[in-house]
């Protein structure tokens, strides 16, 4: 055999590897849609499909002489790189090169036909069978869900069977047509609905029809709806009635034929779907606003509101406050947004320029508004509001309480106006500096320091800070150092006479004082009522103000921090910017604690000016009543058809105290059936079909059974005393509260 030859039967050999690689490929494409649909036709479908995907990625038709003797180059050492030689024809070859083609040629004859081309037909096998694993899966699946539907498994049409009746063979006069008409409310927009499902959804205040044609003589054809009965009507050789959906709840039906046998349906859900309130959302906007009196003062209102079915109005409300005390005046007035509102809409997207002085407000005036809106539900609609918004303009007169022989002592702290006066101090201080000498100047400045720590210690207080920080690790309070320069006979600190005695004397104290509860409570075992209690020294915990005031503070204090610092190191022009900061921070605080609440007008009753003073208290009796009462067990009824249930399993027979049982355990049941109709219809189902001889089977008990377990709630604890094992921490936890109490 001739070395070309060898060279096309090895190419032969790897285009057929190819090919059974996209078969393989194609088999499990094919198997996939054949397990998932269970259709033939899609498995052949599927082979066709992928095979034609895995030819057009390969293309085993497209290899090339160039790409075989390029594989046997590469791995055949005998060819010397020389096989190409093959594929030419000799009478182009050189002598030299006829004698390598021939030795090449000798050398392949005993090599290719043991080599095996490449090929990856392992992982086309890994992905075949892959394939084939998800299709079971799938199948697997879609019969669980078949089998067990996470949906109740109602039926799609109405059914009648008899009404205990032993007799199999009843013949059943059959339901000819079905035709239920749904009309939605009108402002839902929401077009009638025809269908022959007998579980209806739809919006409270629908109009629902039912028309049911019987095949054969019936009479007495009753819905009864969660215990109400209501007769259809008969007209046009057919029954109707038609209700206006109010409460979610179930119902059934039930004719007698002309031999006076009953027969009803299964139970059908009615779900009523509430409609829902719009929603106000006000963007960008804080709830609390201040203006300065030379500003502009205009809030812009940009608002969404959105609705299930269409929104009929929307507006702002605003309320202008007037004066403080008991001459404070409201102003109401509602204010409508710009441009025309499309009413019917499901979303609109509000806009309105608040000018405050279009208001007509003042300094010193406040402004309360909120967005309300309301829907197209009728005939009374949906109303909801947004939050209350605040904007106040702030007063440009501020008033200064003194003590005097006529006049009573104003009762606010002093720490609470304070820092005006700190103020006021530092500016006259920076006036009076070229009038000072430098040792004045710095004591002033260092008392004023102090006077500004003083005022935020007390501020601290509010925020759980009760104690001055702790000296830093290290370092040597200033009495301490004194005591020690005293010792070593060193100089004094030049600054001592600039310096405030008491405050490095307090400072002193409470490190001391720190250092010495510290050295004790290393010693002692640790509190096992530490998680229960309510830590207040630590400043988070501290619960006087609601968060944002108390981030405001928080910045207050920091600021504080500045202006001490700048006026310990002498230099009272760089604090003043700070204790501005901190005191228009303060001012904020005091004005976001001011709750709005609006005025609600009483008329008291007329007074008898006859019996006014009289004393006369004969029409006035005593009123005593006792009365106790039983415990009693939520769902008890249902509780007993569990147990009851269990005895039927086990092969008691059906009494007609069973029947009446299971009656009370349906009616437990449907009072929160009401809520979640999809719920409980099975259960209720159940119970109804124990009702029919036909029914009664170990099977059915257990079915119903199972499904009751699931729907009753976890039984209520009894009031009373009950043994419970109390260790140390749970006794001194008890002693605690009782101290407390």
């Amino acid at each position: 055999m001739m070395g070309d030859e060898r060279l096309n039967d090895f190419k032969r050999r790897w285009q057929l590897v190819q090919y059974t690689e996209c078969i393989l490929y194609a088999f499990g494409v094919a198997g996939l849609a054949y397990l998932a649909s269970q259709s033939f036709y899609l498995g052949i479908l599927g082979f066709v499909v992928g095979m034609a995907v895995a030819l057009l990625l390969f293309k085993p038709w497209k290899l090339s002489s160039e790409q075989t003797v390029a594989y046997v180059d590469a791995h055949v050492p005998e060819a010397g790189y020389s096989s190409v030689l093959l594929l030419m024809p000799p009478s182009e070859l050189s002598n030299l090169s006829k004698l390598q083609r021939y030795r090449v040629a000798a050398q392949l004859d005993a090599v290719i036909p043991k080599l095996k081309p490449p090929h990856q037909l392992p992982m086309a096998a890994m992905v075949m069978f892959g394939l084939i694993m998800i299709g079971l899966a799938t199948q697997f699946m879609l019969k669980e869900f078949q089998q067990n539907p996470k949906t109740p498994s109602t039926p799609q049409s109405i059914q009648f069977a008899p009404l205990d009746s032993v007799e199999t063979n009843v013949a059943i006069p059959k339901l000819s047509s079905t035709k239920i008409t749904i009309d939605q409310p009108d402002y839902t927009d929401i077009a009638s609905v025809s269908t022959e499902n007998p579980n209806i959804s739809a919006v409270t205040g629908a109009v629902i029809s039912w028309q049911l044609e019987f095949d054969g003589e019936v009479s007495n054809v009753r819905m009864d709806r969660m215990g109400e009965i209501f007769t259809l009507s008969q007209k046009n050789g057919g029954f109707n009635l038609s209700q206006t959906l109010e409460t979610s709840g179930f119902y059934s039906f039930s004719f007698e034929d002309a031999n006076g046998n009953k027969f009803v349906t299964d139970l059908y859900s009615l779900e009523a779907i509430e409609d829902q309130a719009p929603l106000v959302e006000i963007d960008g906007l804080d709830q609390y606003s201040y203006f300065e009196f030379d500003e502009v003062k205009q809030l812009p209102l940009n608002t969404k509101v959105s609705d299930d079915f269409g929104i009929n109005d929307a507006y702002i409300v605003a309320t202008v406050s007037k004066g403080s005390g008991e001459s404070v005046k409201f102003r109401e007035e509602t204010i409508r947004f710009d441009g025309t509102l499309s009413k019917g809409k499901k979303q609109l997207q509000l806009k309105k320029l608040l000018d405050l002085d279009k208001l007509k407000m003042d300094p010193g005036d406040e402004l309360y508004f909120y967005v309300e809106a309301k829907d197209n539900k009728i005939p009374t609609p949906n109303i909801s509001r947004s939050e209350t918004y605040f904007a106040v303009i702030r007063d440009t007169i501020t008033d200064d309480f003194a003590v005097e022989s006529t006049l009573g002592v104003d009762q606010m702290p002093d720490y609470f106006r304070s820092q005006r006066q700190l103020i006021i101090d530092t500016e006259r201080l920076i006036k009076d500096q070229p009038n000072l000498s430098e040792k004045d100047f710095k004591f002033k400045s260092n008392e004023l320091g102090f006077d500004q720590k003083s005022l935020r210690l007390k501020y601290g207080q509010f925020m759980g800070d009760e104690t001055e920080l702790q000296a830093a690790p290290g370092q040597v309070s200033s009495v301490e150092s004194e005591q020690h320069e005293g010792e070593e006979g060193e100089e004094k600190d030049l600054l001592d006479a600039y310096s405030h005695k008491h405050d490095s004397d307090n400072e002193h104290n409470l490190v001391e004082e720190h250092e010495e509860h510290g050295e004790e409570g290393g010693e002692e075992e640790e509190d096992p009522l530490h998680d229960y209690l309510h830590n207040h020294d630590d400043p988070e915990e501290s619960t006087l103000f609601e968060k944002s005031l108390k981030a405001k503070l928080r910045d207050a204090l920091s600021i504080m921090w500045d202006a001490e610092l700048y006026l310990r190191l002498y230099q009272p022009e760089k604090s003043l910017p700070y204790q501005y900061k901190a005191l228009k921070i303060i001012q904020e605080i005091k004005n976001s604690a001011r709750i709005y609440v609006h005025r609600i007008g009483f008329d008291p009753p007329p007074i008898k000016e006859e019996k006014r003073l009289t004393g006369d208290i004969e029409a006035i009796s005593n009123y005593d009543k006792k009365q106790e009462f039983e415990y009693q067990m939520s769902f008890a009824s249902s509780r007993k058809t569990v147990s009851r249930l269990q005895q039927l399993i086990q092969g008691s027979n059906f009494t007609e105290m069973d029947r009446v049982l299971f009656q009370n355990a349906g009616n437990e049941l449907a009072k929160n059936a009401v809520e979640e109709p999809v719920k409980y219809l099975k259960v209720l189902q159940g119970l109804r079909d124990l009702d029919k001889s036909i029914n009664r089977t170990k099977e059915k008990y257990g079915e119903v059974q199972k499904n009751l377990l699931s729907v009753i709630p976890q039984v209520e604890n009894n009031p009373g005393k009950g043994n419970q094992y109390e260790d140390e921490i749970n006794r001194l936890f008890i002693n605690e509260l009782g101290k407390n109490d």
